[in-house]
């Protein structure tokens, strides 16, 4: 292979990261004003979020579906590997089992704005749930398999069971720091229930 035949494909590479880190930059903003406004705010406001003009983001979301959906699996994939981070963040997994909750009750609380979306009739939705229980079921299951190998709770704790408890108590909770802190805090009791005595 020639010099000329490598270099079309190195140059394309940054192109491709800073891409990356443009559409990253994009979500999370529309995270954060979906967030404070719900699904249905301008795109303008999101747009003014990032930092950049509406154009940009209809060249990388055509639709309104389209960015629901991408700001839905971004969060998810960072939830996910937010379980793979707290494992390796602390020698105790039971701690780490209680900080990756914290993370998945902030998660359903922001999430409660796209109730509707989500029971919508527009199918382009349908596969979200499932989606969102594949990728993070297992996660849950981790966290819980490593404290107990660790002797720091009880082993055959059922991750599906856990996680429909901790969203029971998330259930009707605002955005507002009062009662996110109170969802956060219950969850905190429950997950300190589950600490094996010595």
């Amino acid at each position: 292979m020639s010099h000329d035949d490598r270099s079309p494909t190195t140059a394309t590479r940054p192109k491709r990261a800073d891409a990356r880190r443009n559409e990253v930059v994009l979500l999370d903003a529309a995270g954060a004003v979906f967030v404070r406004s719900g699904v249905e705010a301008p795109i303008r406001d999101i747009a003014a979020e990032a930092g950049v003009g509406t154009a940009t983001i209809y060249r990388h979301f055509p639709t309104r579906a389209d960015l629901i959906l991408a700001v839905y699996h971004h969060q998810v994939e960072a939830l996910a590997e937010a379980g793979a981070a707290a494992l390796t963040e602390s020698t105790h997994p039971h701690a780490s089992l209680g900080r990756w909750f914290e993370q998945f009750v902030d998660f359903l609380v922001t999430k409660h704005g796209l109730a509707a979306v989500l029971q919508s009739d527009d199918p382009c939705y349908d596969p979200l749930h499932s989606y969102f229980l594949e990728r993070i079921v297992p996660v849950c299951a981790q966290l819980l398999d490593a404290a107990a190998t660790a002797g720091e709770i009880h082993p055959g704790q059922d991750p599906y069971e856990l996680m429909r408890g901790v969203a029971s108590l998330c259930a009707g909770v605002g955005t507002t720091h009062q009662y996110q802190y109170n969802a956060r805090r219950l969850t905190g009791i429950l997950i300190a229930g589950l600490h094996r005595s010595a």
